[in-house]
C-alpha cells in the first residue's frame, strides 16, 4: 500500500525543516482528489506566538484539512512546506506520527494556567481521523494527566466517538469544546464548507456533549459579511445553541490572508457575484475588516446571548467586550 515516491521533487533547491520532512513523507492513499502522507514531526505541542490568541499552546494532529471550507484562514500553513497553491491544503493531508510519545515528553513544558487548544489550524475530526485516529491517540495520552486546561474546536460530530475519553479528561482537567457552526442553512453550509458534516449534526453534538457533562458551545467563526451576518441568521444560531444546552457562543468576522483570498474571492465571484466588488474593495489592502464591523457583531451577539439566556460568550476566544445594543435595534453590518 505504501508508495515510495516523494511528493516534492527533491532535485531542486535543498529543502529544510518542515518542508523537507513533508517532502520525505510517504503516500498512504489517493482517492476523490485527496491524498494522505505521513509526516515525521519533531514536535506536537506548539507554542502560540500570536498575541491576540487566548491560548498558550496548540496541537494540530494533521496538516491540511479535507473539509475544504472556502474561507479557511489556515491554508497558509502549507506554505511552510513550500506548497503555494491554496487548494493543496484540502487535497494533501499530512498525518503526524508518534503523537503520544511526543506529547508525553512535551507536556512537561506546560505551566499551570496555560491553555492547550486542539484544532486551531486543521480539524482534529476531519475524515482522516476515521482511519488514522491521531486525535484519539492524543486524547488517550491527555487522559493520563491532570491539572491541564484544554480546549477542542471542530466542525465534526465525530467528536462523539470520544465521549469516554473526554469524560476521563474532564475528571482531572479543565475541558471546553467549541463546535463551529457558521449557519443553520444546510444548503448554504454545503456551499461554504463542502465536506464538513451538516450543521444539524454539529448542533446535535453540542447537545450530546452537554448531556454528558462536557462544557460545550458554538463558535460562529467566521461571520461572513453579506452571507451569514444577518441578525436573523445569527439569532437562529444563538437560539439553537441555547436549546441544545450550549454553555457559550461567540462570533468573529471573516479575515482573509492572501492565500485564503486566492481561494475565497474566485468562489465568491461564482456563487455570490453581487458581493464580489464590495469584497475586493474592502479586502484589497488588508486581511481584516475595520474594527467597527467587529464591534457591531459583538454588540449583536451580546444582545442575543442575553435574550436566550446564554451567560458566556466564549470570552477566551472572543476577548472583545462591548455594550449590548437595545432590543429592536437593526444593525447595519456590512
Amino acid at each position: 500500500m505504501m508508495a515510495t515516491l516523494p511528493l516534492i521533487d527533491l532535485s531542486g533547491p535543498k529543502l529544510v525543516g518542515i518542508a523537507r520532512l513533508a517532502a520525505e513523507g510517504e503516500s498512504l492513499r489517493q482517492g476523490h482528489d485527496v491524498e494522505y502522507f505521513t509526516l515525521p514531526v519533531r514536535s506536537l505541542l506548539n507554542r502560540c506566538t500570536v498575541a491576540r490568541m487566548p491560548f498558550t499552546w496548540t496541537i494540530n494532529p494533521y496538516r491540511g484539512c479535507e473539509f475544504a471550507c472556502k474561507y479557511c484562514y489556515a491554508r497558509y500553513t502549507h506554505e511552510f512546506m513550500e506548497m503555494r497553491d491554496g487548494v493543496d491544503f484540502e487535497q494533501k493531508i499530512y498525518v503526524k506520527q508518534h503523537a503520544a510519545d511526543l506529547l508525553r515528553q512535551e507536556l512537561r513544558r506546560v505551566k499551570p494556567g496555560e491553555e492547550i487548544a486542539i484544532g486551531t489550524a486543521t480539524d482534529p475530526y476531519q475524515p482522516a481521523e476515521r482511519r488514522f485516529e491521531v486525535t484519539r491517540i492524543i486524547l488517550e495520552e491527555l487522559a493520563r494527566h491532570q491539572g491541564l486546561e484544554l480546549g477542542i474546536i471542530t466542525k465534526s460530530d465525530m467528536i462523539l466517538r470520544d465521549l469516554d475519553l473526554l469524560g476521563q479528561i474532564k475528571g482531572n482537567n479543565q475541558l471546553s469544546v467549541n463546535v463551529t457552526i457558521t449557519t443553520l442553512d444546510v444548503n448554504l453550509a454545503r456551499i461554504l464548507e463542502p465536506r464538513a458534516p451538516r450543521p444539524d449534526l454539529r448542533l446535535d453534538a453540542v447537545r450530546k456533549l452537554s448531556q454528558a457533562g462536557i462544557t460545550a458551545g458554538v463558535s460562529c467563526a467566521p461571520v461572513i459579511p453579506g452571507i451569514t451576518d444577518s441578525p436573523r441568521n445569527l439569532e437562529s444560531l444563538v437560539r439553537a445553541t441555547a436549546e441544545a444546552g450550549g454553555k457559550h457562543i461567540f462570533a468573529n468576522p471573516l479575515f482573509l490572508k492572501p492565500c485564503s483570498a486566492a481561494v475565497f474571492l474566485p468562489f465568491l465571484e461564482r456563487e455570490f457575484p453581487h458581493l464580489a466588488a464590495s469584497y475586493h474593495e474592502r479586502y484589497k489592502d488588508r486581511a481584516f475588516l475595520p474594527a467597527s464591523y467587529g464591534k457591531r457583531i459583538s454588540q449583536l451577539m451580546a444582545h442575543l446571548r442575553q435574550k436566550y439566556g446564554i451567560v458566556r460568550g466564549g470570552e477566551r476566544y472572543d476577548r472583545r467586550s462591548h455594550t449590548a445594543p437595545q432590543a429592536g435595534i437593526q444593525l447595519a453590518l456590512f
